[in-house]
């Protein structure tokens, strides 16, 4: 993309909170549950999508908001997909069970699985660049080798499902929230693993009655957010013992038991999340004020994420299927 390119050698300034609307993308014709911009910087114009009309999708959201490619490897709704490291594969997981691991040029499976539990949240490891991480309507959380098709690990939790992983810096730990409904739930909400011992290694880390639907690490220091149900989103440390900052909490949004994700601005100095009432905020991330809202969807928007590279664009989703890029 030629808009890029000037942005490719020079370091990322300052985030720009976008205030009009560059393309409005509307393919889908099920709620999008996932958007996520291709992680190579010089293909970064590309953006993914999975939505519950049981297809992925790949855009080109910089130059001409134009679906490039579809993608319908799932007989059921496409619940979570993540671009590899390398930008020439997508991984997607759905309710129909399977794992797939598609090559965007060709549309061919790389690599197929069916699961035992219906796929809600999966991630790559980030210095793996083969192994990736899924959990879904299922206590247990499962690692796979996509070269052997193989699980490698598998994580127990007491847990009925798992809204989402995130990965620590480095990848030797990670996090599930999970939708924990016992009574004494509350300190089950986010656990921490130890990726190679598959050890648990804390369940006492959020302690209020909320379930979080996504968590977020942030770009510079080693925190990061759990979205909550309780419409707020927490601070963590993302060290031992991952405790949480009591002084700051970003509220205003609504979530309402939409999974609403969050995310942070690349330079690190914004928090940025969807609403359940079709807004996004975008929150100053040293105070936890909110400096803007959009108004940016009729329906529950789901997911608000910045460019990698270029300073302002943002791209977000909607339970109505629509996808819009703002600058």
């Amino acid at each position: 993309s030629e808009l890029i390119k000037p942005y490719l050698g020079s370091k990322y300034k300052v985030t720009d909170i976008p205030k009009s609307l560059v393309f409005h993308m509307s393919k889908h014709s099920g709620p999008v549950n996932e958007i996520q911009w291709c992680p190579v910087r010089e293909q970064s114009h590309v953006l993914l999508s999975a939505s519950m009309d049981k297809t992925v999708k790949v855009w080109d959201a910089v130059d001409t908001g134009c679906c490039l490619k579809t993608y319908s490897c799932h007989s059921c709704a496409v619940r979570a997909a993540q671009w590899s490291s390398c930008g020439r594969r997508i991984l997607s997981g759905g309710f129909d069970s399977t794992l797939h691991l598609t090559d965007v040029e060709t549309g061919k499976q790389i690599f197929s699985s069916k699961t035992e539990f219906r796929i809600s949240a999966l991630k790559f490891h980030p210095t793996e660049s083969n192994v990736f991480i899924c959990g879904g309507f299922s206590p247990e959380v499962k690692a796979w080798d996509v070269r052997t098709s193989k699980v490698l690990r598998v994580y127990k939790a007491a847990v009925q499902q798992t809204l989402d992983i995130l990965f620590l810096p480095e990848g030797r730990e990670f996090l599930t929230s999970t939708d924990a409904v016992s009574r004494d739930s509350a300190d089950r909400t986010i656990v921490a693993w130890d990726f190679q011992s598959s050890a648990k290694i804390s369940n006492q880390i959020f302690h209020e009655r909320y379930t979080c639907p996504s968590l977020t690490l942030h770009p510079k220091e080693s925190m990061f957010v759990a979205q909550t149900n309780g419409n707020y989103m927490a601070l963590f440390s993302a060290q031992r013992p991952y405790r949480i900052n009591k002084k700051k909490r970003y509220e205003g949004h609504k979530v309402e038991g939409f999974a609403v994700g969050c995310e942070f601005s690349p330079d690190g100095t914004l928090l940025v999340t969807g609403s359940s009432d079709g807004k996004v905020f975008f929150y100053n991330y040293h105070t936890s004020r909110i400096i803007r809202t959009l108004s940016a969807h009729k329906e529950a928007c789901v997911s608000a994420i910045f460019h990698p590279v270029l300073p302002s664009l943002l791209a977000t989703c909607d339970w109505a299927g629509e996808i819009k890029i703002w600058q």
